[in-house]
C-alpha cells in the first residue's frame, strides 16, 4: 500500500442480512468501505452515505477488475452460486492486492471457503449457526394467522446477524485473527416455540407453533425456487442438529469485547414487522 492512502475494504453482498451490518461496522469505525451490490441505486438508502457504491456480483468475478482497485481487504459471504466462482473470486483479489480476507460459510468447507484458506494471504473464516433473521421467514403466517409453521422443535444457538458483522470487522482491521475459524452463535440456545414465546410477547399477540411434516418443509421451500436438493439439506440441518448449532460458545464475546445479543433484542429490532393493526387488541396475556 503506498504510504498516505487510506485502505479501502470492499464488500460483496453489501445490502444481504450480514453484508450491510459489515459495511456498518465498519464505517462506524471510520474506515473506508466500497460496496458491492447489483443495484447501487437502491442500495444508496440502505447503506451509509459514505460508503463508495459499485455495481457487481461476486458470482462473475471476471468483472470486478474496477471493484478491487485499491482494495486491501475483503469480506465474502458465501451464498448460491459462489461455489463454482468463488475461487476465481479469490485468485483475482490477491492478484489485485488483497492482503486480508473473511468470509462467511455457507454451512460447509465448500470450493470458496477452500479457496480463501489456500489464498496465502490474512483470512478469517466465520462459521455462524442459524441467523437471527431466519425468523423472518415467519411474517407472514404470524400476521396473517397468528401461528408459525415448522417441522422441528428442536434447539439453536441462533446469533444476531450485527453480530457477525462485528466480528467481520475486527478479524479484517486487527491482527491476531488470520487462519482462525470462528463458530458464531448467540448467548442462549432456543427452540422455535421458546423463540415464539419471545416474540409473542414482543408484539402483543399470541403466536401458535403448527408442526409440518418433514416433506411439507421441503415442498415449501422448493417453492420459492429452491432447489430439491438444497431444500432437503436445510430441513436436514434442522432435523438433525449438530452439536455446534445447539451448543452456546462466546466468540462473539471473545473477539468483540463485548456479550452477543440476545434473541429478544432481535426480536425488539424487527417486532414491528411482524405486528397487524389490531393485534394487540387480541393478545391476551
Amino acid at each position: 500500500m503506498t504510504k498516505g492512502v487510506a485502505v479501502t475494504t470492499l464488500v460483496t453482498g453489501a445490502t444481504g442480512n450480514t453484508g450491510r451490518h459489515v459495511v456498518a461496522e465498519l464505517v462506524r469505525r471510520g474506515e473506508r468501505v466500497r460496496a458491492l451490490t447489483r443495484d447501487p441505486a437502491a442500495a444508496a438508502g440502505r447503506l451509509p452515505a459514505e460508503v463508495e457504491l459499485v455495481a457487481g456480483t461476486h458470482t462473475a468475478p471476471g468483472t470486478l477488475d474496477a471493484a478491487f482497485d485499491g482494495v486491501h481487504r475483503l469480506h465474502v459471504t458465501v451464498t448460491t452460486g459462489l461455489a463454482e466462482a468463488g475461487p476465481e473470486l479469490v485468485r483475482r483479489a490477491v492478484d489485485a492486492g488483497v492482503r486480508r480476507i473473511t468470509v462467511v460459510w455457507g454451512g460447509w468447507v465448500g470450493p470458496a471457503e477452500q479457496a480463501v484458506a489456500d489464498s496465502g494471504v490474512q483470512w478469517t473464516r466465520l462459521e455462524p449457526q442459524e441467523f437471527m433473521s431466519n425468523t423472518l421467514a415467519w411474517i407472514d403466517s404470524v400476521r396473517s394467522e397468528g401461528v408459525v409453521r415448522e417441522p422441528y422443535d428442536f434447539a439453536s444457538a441462533l446469533v444476531h446477524e450485527a453480530d457477525i458483522g462485528a466480528v467481520a470487522a475486527v478479524a479484517l482491521l486487527e491482527d491476531g485473527h488470520a487462519g482462525r475459524a470462528y463458530n458464531l452463535t448467540g448467548p442462549e440456545s432456543l427452540t422455535p416455540r421458546e423463540r415464539i414465546a419471545v416474540l409473542s410477547r414482543a408484539i402483543g399477540r399470541d403466536v401458535t407453533f403448527v408442526p409440518i411434516t418433514h416433506e411439507q418443509a421441503v415442498d415449501r421451500l422448493t417453492a420459492t425456487g429452491v432447489s430439491r436438493a438444497d431444500a432437503e439439506y436445510v430441513v436436514g440441518w434442522y432435523a438433525a442438529p449438530s452439536e455446534e448449532s445447539t451448543s452456546v460458545v462466546d466468540t462473539v464475546a471473545q473477539v468483540t469485547g463485548r456479550p452477543a445479543r440476545t434473541f429478544e433484542q432481535w426480536v425488539a429490532e424487527h417486532a414491528e414487522r411482524f405486528r397487524t393493526p389490531d393485534a394487540a387488541a387480541r393478545y391476551q396475556p
